[in-house]
């Protein structure tokens, strides 16, 4: 529940930083020499990327947790008992460990959205968000009988 408040904070916030931004390009753009309205137009460009960088973030976690949520109802999410270490993080030899099992799961059955989602936790686990953050998308991607890349050409075998 923490993650999720601080999740809407800051979005509240960058949301607020975007529509300020806009705002002074606006008034950049309106004032009509070729010089601010250059400077407009570039200013510009940061509330757009970070409007779509924001709504693609959003649609990613309301996703995700949509896919937990069915998973935990079907009974087929992971069991976290991984040990930890005094601070609280996972060790990095059992999540090795739990990973090998999860990659082996998804070689068996490459089609399953619910082997591919618990990968990416196991990516998670292991602290490799990048391959995280593209297994879960694949699993998304999976869930809705999207046409996905090839999945294997975007990792490597290790």
């Amino acid at each position: 529940m923490v993650a999720k408040v601080g999740y809407a904070v800051v979005s509240v916030l960058l949301v607020g930083y975007l529509a300020l931004a806009a705002h002074r390009a606006v008034l950049l753009i309106r004032e009509g020499t070729w010089v601010t309205v250059t400077l407009g137009v570039a200013v510009m460009a940061l509330p757009l990327i970070g409007g779509w960088f924001l709504w693609r973030s959003l649609r990613f976690v309301l996703h995700a947790n949509r896919l937990g949520r069915e998973l935990d109802a079907e009974g087929g999410l992971a069991v976290d008992d991984l040990p930890r270490t005094p601070s609280g993080r996972i060790d990095r030899d059992a999540a090795d460990e739990a990973f090998a099992r999860r990659r082996t799961e998804v070689e068996e059955r490459p089609e399953d959205w619910r082997c591919w989602y618990r990968l990416a936790v196991a990516y998670h686990d292991a602290r490799d968000t990048p391959r995280a953050r593209r297994t879960m998308e694949h699993a998304i991607a999976l869930h809705a009988d999207r046409p996905t890349r090839k999945h294997e050409e975007r990792r490597d075998p290790a």
